[in-house]
């Protein structure tokens, strides 16, 4: 079905005329607005709280501080157990909440923040990764309690009396074996920056409390991870917890696990009544951001260019507390590796604690990190070696079916072939481009999902043959509804008006691990195939009851079901079952590990895969880079709504031209300086390339219907390396460190000219 044209989303229209509901949309009786007071500084204890004068404010009807939730399991997280609701007794970073005001309106409440008086008492602090591993660094944390199979499978692995609160290592062949036998070993280091994932809905909660229960309105990507966390903190049922996630407005990881849903739960608790907490974009910035790195790569290569060996180490800072930082180290070791045959490979990933804020999972965690170090030095080894840079990629690139590392899954996609049509693409385009002059830079980009192979979700066949998709898959604007709509549709050979997906809602819809790691529309593909065949098993055995028919014959058709040469009506089937003309058939959809055979069970449960290809300019006088075209090639197995999936690409490809050209959170003195919509700067729309081209390869050779995988954060990763290699290649400039403002480049040009 993908040569058709892709139905339109429903939600297309009800967005472009504003009748979508978001959280902020929403109003619940008897709501007041709460605002949180942050940290200053960024370490501290914190020695007393007055807040009386905020209190006496008309209007304001109570403040929320540590000193509140003593009677609570007061601290939680999605790795290890290391973050208070509310700081009790010190201040790890600057923006951290340390009281908060709920008021009749959200102008009170904010004025109530500047009457509340904090008094601390300064602590030594660490902002950079390299320093926190110092001897007599300051503690962030006295000590660490991992979590197991929490949210990822497994446990981080925490080093006591120290800030690393995850330290990750894998080694296949001998390595310094093989570097010995190497003709060249090469070795650089590459830096990374914390960059901020920029949704443009910042996040917003509302909790309400009635009796023992408690529903929550969330903007987080995981309903059923912010229920866990909430039932261990309240000590609660899961069956009391109801979380509702309309609309999102983004969330590229960001408002995936679990950000402010406890903070404002518990200020909820606190009030006994609903209370809704919005942030502003820079308080947002102080919520999460991108894990910074520090990547060491030393690789060993014969002179006809084949890999021997290679060695990753990656150092990431993950601010004040694991978050979900524990599995981007993982993932950053692992993406670090690439596309290539690689017989001895060591790899060491760790993490630590900083006074900064709390690093998390962004679009493709810890890929952009890694793949900037190896293929940005993929073209330095080509360089030295006289070898063009897609010969020595060539050279050693892997082969669908073989591994990548002996544990992991085979590779299931031709890299060469994603390089090569980049490379056609880019010359077509430069052949209409006339006389510009521009610098080709080109990078691989390959990544193992972090996927859970567990999903859920209930399909109700009505009389009238309309269908209700009931998931937790939550709509962050890839239009995932869209595409269960469709996948429904198919599955029970239904037209696609017939199908309507419901908002997610943990009271009605079944488990789902979360929305990310490019899952969403394979998991729930997979449980819409297993709902199927459970509805159609169930219109079978009845049909066989009151018409005779064979239930294996039984076959879904517009509006009814087929059998031999009879066609009936789900009305008709139905009302002859039931005696009356109302009813439905439920159906149950599963994936488990144990779904298909096992199949599912071996990490990953897909490769996705990026080949970018760049053309740039430089003015020489500011340093400015212009990325003149740009063609993104990805292997998606089938596309199932083309407008959307190219979409897909085309934006984690323009976030990246962010985090390579201008994006850094910046500290200095322990304070971040421009967490502001001012001061941080996003790519706009005139960054975009003149051409940009997206091409979706449909192999049909991944684990979904119809031969599909996960997509939409495999675009992101060839970016800065081949922006950096063309930089290289026309310039001489070698940069190795991001982002590659004007001030850098006209610094590293200078600096080839002046050498």
């Amino acid at each position: 079905m993908s040569d058709r044209l892709s139905p339109p989303n429903p939600d297309h229209l009800e967005k472009v005329t504003g009748r979508t509901q978001f959280i902020t949309d929403i109003e619940v009786p008897g709501m007041l607005h709460g605002k949180v007071l942050r940290s200053t500084v960024p370490h501290a204890m914190i020695k007393s709280i007055d807040v009386s004068a905020a209190l006496a404010i008309p209007g304001v009807v109570a403040v929320l501080t540590g000193a509140d939730i003593v009677g609570l399991n007061h601290h939680w997280g999605p790795s290890l157990k290391d973050r208070p609701l509310i700081a009790i007794d010190r201040v790890r970073y600057v923006g951290e909440p340390v009281a908060m005001v709920a008021a009749e309106n959200e102008r009170i409440a904010e004025e109530a923040l500047d009457a509340i008086v904090v008094d601390y008492e300064l602590l030594p602090f660490v902002t950079e990764a390299a320093e926190a591993l110092e001897p007599g660094a300051p503690l962030v944390h006295g000590n660490h309690e991992a979590i197991k199979d929490f949210y990822f499978k497994g446990e981080a692995k925490p080093v006591a009396g120290t800030n690393i609160f995850q330290r990750y290592a894998y080694e296949q062949g001998d390595v310094e074996k093989a570097f010995a036998e190497s003709d060249r070993c090469f070795e650089s280091k590459y830096e990374f920056p914390m960059v901020f994932h920029y949704a443009m809905e910042p996040h917003c909660v509302i909790a309400s409390f009635h009796g023992d229960s408690l529903t929550l309105w969330s903007c987080g990507q995981s309903p059923t991870a912010v229920q866990k966390v909430l039932s261990r903190v309240f000590d609660m049922p899961l069956a009391r917890i109801r979380i509702i996630s309309p609309h999102i407005g983004g969330g590229f990881g960001g408002k995936a696990s679990v950000k402010i849903d406890p903070l404002v739960a518990a200020l909820a608790w606190k009030l006994r009544r609903p209370v809704r907490v919005c942030l502003s974009i820079s308080e947002s910035m102080l919520t999460a951001r991108r894990l910074s790195a520090t990547v060491h790569v030393r690789t060993g290569v014969r002179n006809d260019g084949t890999i021997l060996a290679k060695s990753v180490r990656v150092l990431m800072n993950g601010g004040a507390y694991a978050d979900t930082g524990p599995a981007v180290a993982v993932k950053a070791a692992n993406r670090a590796i690439g596309p290539y045959r690689i017989p001895n490979l060591s790899l060491e990933s760790v993490a630590v604690y900083t006074n900064t804020v709390p690093g998390a999972a962004f679009r493709s965690i810890g890929g952009p990190q890694a793949v900037w170090a190896t293929e940005s030095q993929m073209d330095e080894i080509a360089e030295a070696l006289g070898l063009n840079p897609a010969e020595f990629r060539n050279r050693n690139l892997l082969r669908r079916g073989e591994h990548v590392r002996a544990d992991l899954r085979p590779i299931d996609v031709e890299m060469g072939e994603a390089m090569d049509i980049a490379a056609q693409e880019m010359s077509r385009i430069k052949a209409l481009d006339g006389d510009n002059i521009t610098y080709d830079g080109t990078a691989l980009g390959i990544s193992d999902p972090g996927i859970m192979p567990v999903a859920s979700v209930v399909m109700r066949l009505k009389i009238d043959g309309s269908v209700a998709v009931i998931s937790n898959s939550v709509e962050i604007g890839q239009g995932v509804r869209g595409v269960l709509r469709k996948l429904a549709s198919e599955q029970l050979n239904q037209p696609i008006e017939a199908i309507e997906v419901l908002t997610p809602d943990t009271a009605i819809a079944p488990y789902d691990w979360g929305t990310g790691a490019s899952r969403s529309s394979l998991m729930m593909g997979l449980a819409i195939e297993d709902a199927a065949r459970d509805i159609l098993s169930q219109v079978a055995e009845i049909a066989e009851l009151v018409f005779s028919a064979d239930p294996a014959a039984v076959r879904f058709c517009e509006g009814g079901i087929i059998f031999g040469n009879e066609k009936k009506t789900f009305s008709e089937l139905l009302h002859t079952y039931y005696g009356i003309d109302s009813g439905e058939i439920v159906g149950v959809g599963r994936v488990t590990p144990y779904s298909n055979g096992g199949r599912l069970a071996q990490a990953p449960l897909f490769w996705e895969t990026a080949a970018g290809q760049c053309a740039i300019a430089v003015d020489e006088e500011t340093g400015e880079i212009k990325v003149r075209h740009y063609v993104s090639v990805a292997d998606v197995g089938r596309v199932v709504n083309r407008a959307a999936a190219e979409g897909q690409d085309e934006g984690a490809s323009m976030m990246a031209f962010g985090h390579t050209l201008s994006e850094e959170l910046v500290y200095q003195d322990g304070q971040p300086i421009n967490a502001t919509m001012i001061d941080y700067h996003v790519p706009t729309i005139d960054k975009a390339p003149e051409n940009f081209v997206t091409v979706l390869i449909e192999s049909g050779t991944g684990p979904g219907p119809g031969g599909m995988r996960g997509m939409g954060e495999g675009a992101i990763l060839p970016v800065a390396p081949a922006i950096a290699n063309a930089l290289a290649a026309g310039y001489g400039a070698r940069i190795r460190e991001l982002p590659l403002t004007p001030e850098r480049v006209w610094r590293a040009i200078r600096e080839k000219r002046g050498s």
